[in-house]
């Protein structure tokens, strides 16, 4: 066989497998995610020694230190890296002893770079007419790249893409081939390593050049021939620059090799010292790779309980370390006996842990009928159960499956079963579907709500799976239309074949599997344990619970509602168009606009991208706070469509023929702060204190012989700021039961009637969101300099709430996010940005952030205790069924309301405890009624 080096640069693995793992710990308490990345990607490579074109040689490379020659050039080259992060620092030497471990040579050299000793290597190798396969995608290396007559071909891998680098690859890239890359990079420069090059010049200015002028040189020889004025002055400017940084970015490749090139010939891996490694650092799944453990289908006969990875019959506290395994759905198994099932129910209760998921027929998960589970017990070892697969014709003929009381009856004991934990991603929707079968999972684990309290605003996509699967995993997962279509032609999942259905489904499993392996740790790591574990993780059950009790409403209400609203709008459209002397689509922002500035004149009209004036909510508030009548009319007219589409209309299309009770959806990942927020309907939106808010509330009734109660939180996020900014005054005031915004008009303006305690109520909301002088003059219509004199009043009366906004924005600025009282993060990751308006945007949001989040960490806590709180007073048939900001509704037995209020009352004021004790009482307001209008 011919000679084939493999170079592995060993720092670029390092730093992915640092970046692409989440962080563990092997036995001794030392972080180990990088090593175990680092080990399970050698191992990957050590497969390949006995192929037809693996290596004959191989050498890790690695850095020995960060000073070259290059420092002696240009001292300003690599100054912008940081030093690697604290816990990668003690994983270096643990990592040259994993290399050391595989009998691998280790290959270091002090003044030279890891790339350097590669390019020496490389020529070396070439010389000979050796293949030679640089194991990396650092673009630096791609200048090595070359075929040669004597036979010699260099090329390199991309192994986390398991991609060949060739000629062709390097000019797909760059627009140009690999012996004018490192004047592409010249030209070019670059950040990460401080490398100067040609300001204004990119990748397609830099291959231009280079195609119409042959090479760096010939570029600088000819400035005067460029004919773009910008382009050639920076040429001539920076012309020194160039030529250092083709200097900077010149791999040496003469350097006397560290070692002979034959010392670099692989006799196989022996067994040991490398198993000794794998058990000092603990990693168990790779141990058992060493012992025969087969991955493949075939080889585990299909049947999950043949060498079940990490199998344990403790109560599993940890993940097992993720590994780099492909998604392979062919792996995936079709159940269809019950020999197999209980095989996996078995394997699952054995490992003491299993994700699943669940297929119904439509998106509702009250309504929806079972169609299939599907579990997953590691990756790619993961099935399909089909339980309800057949096509709509009645006459067709249903595939084989099993009987759905048979399966929900083997499956009830793993699933309720205290020392096998469920992982499942956004779990509320299986919850319910099983407790639709009265089968109440626990414990449980649920990768979205993991996600959400990990990088809540981080900018890094949704925290669905699929946008997970890309940006955690880098795997792209079935669409749901790619096995059930979409418009006319989409099929229910009950009507997908088996073969399609398996896939889909399994990889649901898989998936969430693997998620878990990646999110579980990072809980600890960064500090996100107590605000999953003890306010977000319950809610699922708690949540599940509330949507499957619903809540009931008056159809014939709604239609009469529905009724009223319309010819009220009919009046509204005929006010309108009377102002504005002609008829139009109010609905049109381009006719509104045309309307408004045009023909009507209004003044500061802006007209965006499209070339429309900008009639959003904002505009219309301005030219309504200006006098302007239409603009009034025109928002009311918007407002009262809305509702009317959103609720009255829809209410009566979103009752449950089963229930006759309309089942709200909440999601816990839907506001960044952490607020739970609801659709279909959105009940969130609903006005709060308006005619109209409080005639859709009246819709929402008891059942007979039952009233609505509402619990509702007092003004609870100027109490949080009053201990969070530590008011004085404001805290006395709530705890001598003054009236908050009497007090602050006090301070504010000497005197309390109508008009002051009204502009102090306003102030003290706003100020918590950050308000500027601006912005306060708009809501008070009054000037500016009065609105600036207002807030500076306020924090000269107040100064705990300016120091408070301080503090926070420094820290955000500094960290990247906020916390609440309770450890919750929210990230901005637009806090320090250049663009005035995106930067004050986010600064108003994280000095709310902190506050509201808070406010939603406490009545998650007292949701995730009502219920129990409820039936040890012998009142389990009082069901909370709905939140809505700081306001949970319940539904209770006529007689029962005094001591249902009690409990609620208890739980609602005492939720911070004990976690922490605040400065201040929560207050909570409890009414009752028919219906929930009346209950305010």
């Amino acid at each position: 066989m011919a000679n084939h080096l493999y170079l592995v640069d060993g720092s670029s693995y390092i730093f992915r497998a640092y970046h692409q793992l989440p962080p563990l710990t092997n036995r001794h308490g030392t972080p180990a995610g990088a090593v175990y990345g680092y080990t399970a990607m050698l191992w990957k490579l050590a497969q390949q020694l006995n192929e037809t074109d693996g290596p004959t040689h191989l050498a890790v490379i690695l850095d020995k230190s960060s000073q070259s020659h290059r420092n002696e050039l240009y001292p300003e080259y690599k100054a912008n890296r940081p030093p690697p992060p604290e816990d990668l620092v003690p994983q270096f030497p643990l990592i040259r002893t994993a290399t050391k471990a595989f009998s691998l040579p280790c290959i270091e050299e002090e003044g030279l770079e890891a790339d350097d000793i590669i390019a020496c290597y490389a020529r070396a190798a070439a010389d000979e007419g050796w293949k030679v396969t640089i194991v990396s995608s650092d673009k630096d290396l791609m200048q090595l790249i070359e075929t040669r007559d004597n036979g010699a071909d260099v090329e390199m891998l991309d192994t986390m893409k398991d991609k060949r680098i060739r000629a062709e690859e390097v000019e797909a890239k760059f627009g140009v081939g690999p012996e004018l890359v490192g004047d592409m990079l010249a030209l070019m420069g670059d950040k990460v390593d401080n490398i100067p090059g040609v300001p204004g010049v990119g990748p397609k200015t830099a291959a231009t050049l280079l195609k119409e002028y042959g090479n760096l040189e010939n570029v600088l020889a000819n400035i005067e021939q460029i004919t773009k004025p910008a382009l050639k002055r920076n040429l001539t400017e920076h012309e020194a620059n160039a030529r250092l940084s083709r200097e900077l970015v010149e791999l040496v490749c003469d350097a006397p090799l560290p070692e002979p090139l034959e010392d670099l010939k692989l006799d196989g891996i022996p067994a040991e010292p490398l198993r000794d490694f794998l058990e000092d650092m603990g990693f168990k799944t790779l141990l058992a790779r060493m012992g025969g453990g087969s991955k493949t289908a075939e080889e585990r006969g299909k049947s999950p309980d043949v060498n079940v990875p990490g199998a344990a019959s403790d109560f599993p506290a940890d993940p097992p370390e993720p590994e780099e395994i492909e998604v392979d759905r062919s792996e995936y198994q079709t159940v269809t006996d019950m020999e197999t099932l209980e095989k996996w129910v078995g394997a699952a209760i054995q490992q003491g842990r299993v994700a699943l998921d669940t297929e119904t027929d439509c998106l509702d998960c009250v309504s929806g009928k079972l169609v299939g589970v599907s579990l997953a017990l590691d990756p790619n070892l993961a099935c399909y159960i089909p339980l309800d697969h057949g096509g709509a014709d009645l006459l067709a003929e249903r595939p084989e499956q099993l009987d759905m009381k048979q399966v929900l009856a083997a499956l009830k004991p793993m699933l309720e079963h205290p020392a096998v934990l469920k992982i499942g991603h956004n779990f509320k929707y299986d919850l319910t579907v099983f407790a639709n079968h009265d089968i109440h999972v626990a414990p449980y684990d649920d990768t979205l709500v993991m996600s959400f309290d990990l990088d809540a605003g981080r900018g890094m996509g949704g925290h669905g799976m699929d946008e997970l699967a890309k940006s955690a995993l880098g795997h792209t997962c079935i669409p749901f239309k790619e096995v059930c279509g979409t418009g006319k032609k989409q099929i229910s999942f009950a009507e997908v074949p088996l073969g399609p259905a398996t896939e889909y489904a399994a990889e649901d499993a898989d998936i969430t599997f693997r998620l878990w392996q990646r999110l579980k740790p990072r809980l600890v790591r960064e500090r996100a344990v107590k605000v999953y574990e003890m306010i977000d993780r319950p809610m699922a059950s708690v949540l599940a619970k509330m949507e499957r009790r619903g809540v009931k409403v008056d159809r014939e209400y709604l239609a009469r509602l529905s009724k009223e609203f319309a010819e009220d709008i009919a009046a509204l459209e005929k006010k309108i168009h009377d102002l504005a002397r002609e008829e139009f689509t109010i609905g049109s922002p381009a006719q509104l606009g045309v309307i408004l500035f045009d023909k009507l004149g209004a003044k500061g009209g802006r007209k965006g991208k499209s070339g429309n004036y900008s009639t959003d909510v904002n505009e219309l508030e301005r030219l309504a706070g200006e006098g302007m009548d239409i603009a009034k009319l025109v928002l009311e007219w918007r407002q009262l469509s809305k509702l009317k589409s959103t609720y009255t209309d829809a209410l009566q299309e979103q009752i449950d023929a089963n229930t006759g009770r309309v089942h709200t959806s909440y999601s816990l990942a839907g506001a960044q702060t952490g607020r739970l927020s609801s659709t279909d309907p959105n009940l969130q939106n609903i006005p709060i204190r308006t005619p109209i808010g409080a005639k859709i509330r009246d819709a929402f009734i008891a059942e007979p012989g039952h009233v609505l109660m509402s619990a509702d939180y007092s003004q609870i996020e100027l109490r949080l700021a009053a201990h969070m900014a530590d008011v004085p005054q404001l805290k006395e005031a709530f705890k001598n039961k003054e009236d908050i915004h009497n007090r602050t008009a006090t301070e504010l303006f000497g005197e309390v009637n109508k008009d002051t305690r009204g502009k102090a109520k306003t102030v003290n909301f706003a100020i918590l969101y950050g308000i500027s002088a601006f912005g306060l003059a708009n809501r008070l219509e009054i000037e500016r300099d009065e609105a600036k004199s207002i807030i500076d009043t306020y924090f000269q009366r107040f100064p705990g709430i300016q120091d408070y906004i301080q503090r926070t924005l420094s820290e955000v600025r500094e960290r990247g996010y906020t916390e609440t009282l309770f450890g919750r993060k929210t990230h901005f990751t637009n806090i320090n940005s250049k663009m005035p308006n995106v930067r004050m945007g986010a600064e108003r949001a994280a000095v709310n952030a902190p506050i509201q989040g808070t406010s939603a960490d406490l009545i998650k806590r007292a949701m995730a205790r009502m219920d129990a709180a409820l039936a040890e007073a012998g009142l389990d048939d009082a069901k909370m069924l709905l939140q809505v900001h700081d306001e949970l509704v319940f539904e209770v037995p006529e007689g029962k309301e005094e001591a249902a209020a009690k409990v609620v009352r208890e739980v609602m004021e005492g939720a911070a405890r004990p976690a922490l004790d605040l400065d201040v009482p929560l207050d909570v307001e409890v009414g009752w009624g028919a219906n929930w209008g009346a209950a305010h």
